[in-house]
């Protein structure tokens, strides 16, 4: 799929600028919406109608709800005469936007057996056909309002993209059989052999932070800007993430077992969810059914440990216990963007996200955008933690050195590791 955070197009004149662009967009726009089917073809209409917990989505609601978006954001505030596939959709797709009305509760999502799936694939081709048009007829100044409309509604769908995977793996794990998203025949196993644990070090001092405006990515979120500078001490990085046998041998220390290493919040969640490993991981037999091994359950079902894969599926609260008995910390969201260029650094993007030390608060000087748009980020600036990098569920283009994720710091269903971080350069 073409890159979408970079949207750069020759001005050889202003008209042959904006039809050019909206050929780009255009494209663009098809293949994000191609990538969203894709991701929902290996599941049965009863898997997309599933809600595992509040937290997570059915399948279905993520493909009504990110063509909500162009239909509210886009059609019926900017094409004349558009028709809205169904005004009941208004209600049932919203997400959090107060200033569009009411919504369908979060947790209730899972209710919505109807409308059908096929009403929703139905939906999605009646605004992709609408969106067509608007692309291709808006008059030029309507279009530069429109396209930076549109890539943000491009980048909110690869965040669902995502967001389905995590979400249907946690709904399939709970079913007893623990049911595979994918056949275990196409994972993609990662060899045994991994770097020796090295460590990078990195002088500080003044560095810039944030998304460069006319830097090479034209795209990012509000909650990216603005571009300012921030003081770092030297700092240590190490070169790869934490693997699934360092977090093995953590779990065989007692870590989930020893006050000391966690924060008081971290240890409280401990003791009420009864944790003694990350999500999705159980012990089996082997082969001569004399000693356990860990299992860890994914989108291809549960297999067998990788030792050599990053650890996956923490909370930020094992990542901080974790980096404790590691007699390291985690970075802060600034070292890691800092380091992020630095040409030895391994597993920066496709793998996991990175919990940072950081809360996830606004940058000096932040402003959320005008109107609707203005409630994606910045309402959430409380309670939650920063992370870096992307994962294997990230579709291709969407990850950047500036991109901020955030989760409140108990959740486990993402696919978040961590990277040890230390003081001192040397």
């Amino acid at each position: 799929m073409p890159k979408i955070s970079s949207l750069a197009v020759a001005p050889r004149t202003e008209a042959v600028h904006t039809e050019a662009a909206r050929g780009c967009v255009q494209v663009l726009y098809s293949a994000v919406r191609n990538e969203t089917l894709k991701r929902a073809s290996p599941l049965s209409p009863e898997d997309q109608c599933l809600q595992s917990m509040p937290d997570a989505s059915p399948s279905k609601w993520h493909l009504a709800h990110t063509t909500w978006f162009f239909e509210t954001m886009l059609l019926r505030p900017h094409l004349s005469g558009y028709r809205p596939f169904d005004e009941r959709y208004a209600y049932l797709f919203n997400s959090y936007y107060e200033a569009l009305g009411s919504r369908l509760p979060r947790a209730q999502r899972g209710l919505l057996s109807r409308p059908a799936l096929d009403e929703i694939h139905a939906y999605r081709r009646h605004v992709d056909k609408n969106m067509a048009e608007l692309i291709e007829q808006s008059p030029p100044l309507l279009w530069h309002t429109l396209q930076p409309l549109i890539m943000l509604g491009l980048h909110h769908e690869q965040q669902h993209q995502e967001l389905l995977l995590t979400d249907i793996v946690h709904a399939l794990w709970c079913n007893p059989t623990r049911p595979a998203y994918q056949s275990p025949a196409s994972a993609q196993h990662q060899k045994a052999d991994i770097p020796a644990k090295q460590w990078l070090g990195f002088a500080g001092g003044l560095v810039p932070i944030g998304h460069e405006a006319d830097g090479e990515d034209l795209f990012a979120f509000d909650n990216e800007m603005p571009r300012h500078n921030v003081l770092l001490h030297p700092y240590r990085l190490c070169r790869r993430l934490v693997t699934c046998g360092e977090y093995a041998e953590f779990i065989a220390d007692g870590g989930y077992r020893r006050p000391q290493l966690w924060l008081s919040d971290g240890w409280a969640t401990v003791q009420q969810q009864g944790w003694q490993a990350p999500l999705y991981w159980s012990r089996s037999n082997d082969a001569h059914g004399t000693q356990e091994q860990w299992r860890v359950y994914g989108q291809h079902g549960c297999l067998p440990m990788n030792a050599s894969e990053p650890v996956r599926n923490l909370s930020f609260y094992e990542a901080a216990a974790y980096a404790e008995w590691a007699d390291a910390r985690l970075p802060t969201e600034f070292e890691w963007e800092a380091a992020a260029s630095h040409p030895n650094i391994d597993q920066l993007y496709g793998h996991a996200w990175q919990w940072t030390r950081s809360s996830y608060d606004p940058y000096p000087g932040f402003r959320p955008t005008p109107g609707a748009t203005g409630e994606y980020n910045g309402k959430f600036m409380v309670g939650q933690m920063v992370l870096r990098g992307s994962s294997l569920a990230t579709p291709s283009g969407h990850a950047r050195a500036t991109y901020r994720n955030f989760f409140p710091p108990a959740a486990r269903w993402q696919f978040a590791g961590l990277r040890l971080a230390k003081d001192g350069q040397q």
